[in-house]
C-alpha cells in the first residue's frame, strides 16, 4: 500500500487535472454510452402541460418551452447569462431556426431518411471531445443550466439528417468529373504564389429584408460572445446555418477567389485567430475567424509520429475520491514519464497494460487537429521526451513525440479536390433547397 502523503499528492493531482485533461487522450469506450444524453424522439412533437404553441410548421407545433430551451443552449454555449432578458432577445431568431429545423426534418421524413441514435450520441461526443469536456459532461451542463439534454439531441438530429438530404438533392450528378478536377487544379495552380486561408464559419440567414436589423443585431451579440472567449466551434454548431456547422463551421483552406469580395477584403486584414464583423453577404450575414494563412503552392505542415501509453482504470474517476487502483495507474504512469527515453518504452508500457488504447495514431498533421490542447502539447514537446501523465475518466495517458517533420503539400490530392467541389455543391444546394421549403411550407406564427 502506497504511503499516505503519496496518497495525498496522488488524490489532488488527480483531482486538479482529470476534468481539465481528459480530452487529449483517445476514445474513452462506446460512445453512446459516454453521451450521457438520451437520444430519444425530438421533442418538438410533443406538449407538455402549459407549454404555448408559438408557431405551427406544416401541422407540426413549435412549443415556447422549445425556443427557451434552444434559446438557453445558445446563451450556455456562448457565455451570455441564462436570464429572462437573454432569452427574450434571442426568442425571435432561434424561432426562425427551429422553423427552418422542422421544414428540414419533415424533408427528411418525406424522403425516408432516418438518423439513428448512436449517431447522434457520436456528435455529441465529439463536441465534447472538441472542447475539451469530459465524456457526459455535456450533459450534465445542460441540466444544471436547467436545459433539456433532448434539446441537443434534436438539433443534431435535423442536422445530420438534412446533410443526408442534401446528398440525396446531390445523387450522381453532384459527382465530379475528370474536367472537373481538372479545371480545379488548373485554377489552384493559377494562384501560385498567392495567400489562401484556413477559415471557420458562422451564416445566419436573411430571406426577409425587415429581418435585417434583428439578425444584425443577433450577430453582435454572438460576436461579443466570441471575443469574450466562447469557442467558435461550439457557437458555429448551435446556430451556424450553413453545411459546416456540422463541422464546427470549419471551412478549410479557402483560396481568395472562392470568398465573396466583402469577406475577402476582411480576410485579408485580418490576423491569425481573429473574429471578423459580421459581413452582410448574398442571403445573409458571415462571421469568421482566421485559423492559419500560407501561400499557395508552397504549402507546408508538420507530420508528426507518436505514441501512447494507456493506463486504464477499473471504474470511472471521482477526482475527489480516486480508488487504490487509479493511485496505482497514476503512480506507475509517472515513473513511465519520468524514465522513458524511446518511442519503444512507450509502446511496451502500453503492451503491458492490455493495448486497451492504440500505442501508435498514425501520421498526425500537427496543423490539421482540432483539438487545440493536444495540438499545443505534441508542438511543444521535445522529440523523445515523455509528457506528464495526462488523467481522464477512465485512465491515464503518456505521449512520447518520435519524430517531427516539415513537409509540403504541394497540390491537394485527387480526393481532397473531389470533396472540395462536393462541398461548394452541397452549400449551394442547401441554400436553394431551404428556400424553396420555405416558399413551399404553411407557417402559422402565434403571439
Amino acid at each position: 500500500m502506497p504511503a499516505p502523503n503519496l496518497i495525498h499528492r496522488s488524490r489532488a493531482f488527480l483531482a486538479g487535472a482529470a476534468l481539465a485533461l481528459s480530452v487529449l487522450v483517445g476514445s474513452l469506450g462506446p460512445v453512446h454510452a459516454q453521451s450521457g444524453i438520451q437520444t430519444a424522439a425530438p421533442s418538438t412533437t410533443r406538449l407538455n402541460g402549459d407549454n404555448v404553441i408559438v408557431a405551427i410548421v406544416n401541422g407540426d407545433p413549435i412549443t415556447r418551452s422549445d425556443v427557451t430551451n434552444r434559446a438557453r443552449l445558445f446563451a450556455v454555449s456562448t457565455g451570455l447569462p441564462v436570464s429572462g432578458e437573454v432569452v427574450d432577445r434571442l426568442h425571435s431568431q432561434v424561432l426562425r431556426e427551429l422553423i427552418d429545423e422542422h421544414l428540414r426534418l419533415q424533408e427528411a421524413e418525406k424522403r425516408h431518411i432516418a438518423v439513428q441514435d448512436r449517431e447522434i450520441a457520436a456528435a455529441i461526443a465529439d463536441v465534447e471531445h472538441s472542447n475539451n469536456m469530459a465524456p457526459g459532461a455535456l450533459a450534465k451542463r445542460l441540466t444544471s443550466s436547467g436545459i433539456e439534454p433532448r434539446t441537443l439531441v434534436d438539433q443534431f438530429r435535423a442536422q445530420i439528417a438534412w446533410s443526408r438530404v442534401l446528398r440525396q438533392e446531390v445523387g450522381e450528378k453532384g459527382e465530379p468529373t475528370d474536367t472537373d478536377i481538372a479545371d480545379q487544379e488548373a485554377e489552384i495552380r493559377a494562384q501560385t504564389g498567392q495567400i489562401e486561408f484556413n477559415l471557420a464559419e458562422i451564416f445566419t440567414s436573411v430571406t426577409n429584408p425587415k429581418q435585417d436589423a434583428e439578425a444584425a443585431r443577433f450577430n453582435d451579440a454572438i460576436i461579443q460572445q466570441l471575443r469574450n472567449g466562447a469557442p467558435f466551434s461550439v457557437v458555429a454548431a448551435q446556430f451556424s446555418q450553413a453545411q459546416t456547422a456540422l463541422q464546427g463551421g470549419a471551412l478549410g483552406w479557402v483560396q481568395p477567389n472562392q470568398l465573396d469580395p466583402a469577406v475577402l477584403r476582411v480576410v485579408e486584414q485580418m490576423p491569425i485567430g481573429a473574429v471578423s464583423n459580421p459581413v452582410r453577404v448574398a442571403g445573409g450575414y458571415l462571421i469568421v475567424t482566421l485559423r492559419a494563412k500560407r501561400e499557395i503552392g508552397k504549402q507546408t505542415f508538420t507530420e508528426i509520429s507518436a505514441r501512447q501509453a494507456w493506463f486504464p482504470f477499473t471504474q470511472q474517476l471521482n477526482p475527489t475520491e480516486p480508488t487504490d487502483q487509479q493511485i496505482a495507474q497514476l503512480q506507475a504512469a509517472q515513473r513511465l514519464g519520468q524514465n522513458a527515453s524511446s518511442c519503444s518504452q512507450i509502446e511496451a508500457a502500453n503492451a503491458a497494460q492490455g493495448n486497451v488504447q492504440p500505442s501508435d495514431p498514425g501520421p498526425i498533421q500537427l496543423e490539421a487537429m482540432q483539438n487545440a490542447a493536444m495540438r499545443s502539447l505534441l508542438s511543444q514537446l521535445p522529440v523523445g521526451r515523455a509528457s506528464e501523465p495526462l488523467p481522464a475518466q477512465n485512465g491515464i495517458a503518456v505521449f512520447m513525440v518520435c519524430s517531427r517533420e516539415v513537409k509540403n503539400v504541394g497540390m491537394p490530392s485527387r480526393a481532397e479536390l473531389m470533396d472540395k467541389i462536393i462541398g461548394e455543391r452541397l452549400e449551394l444546394i442547401a441554400r436553394q433547397l431551404t428556400r424553396d421549403l420555405q416558399r413551399r411550407a404553411l407557417i402559422d406564427l402565434r403571439g
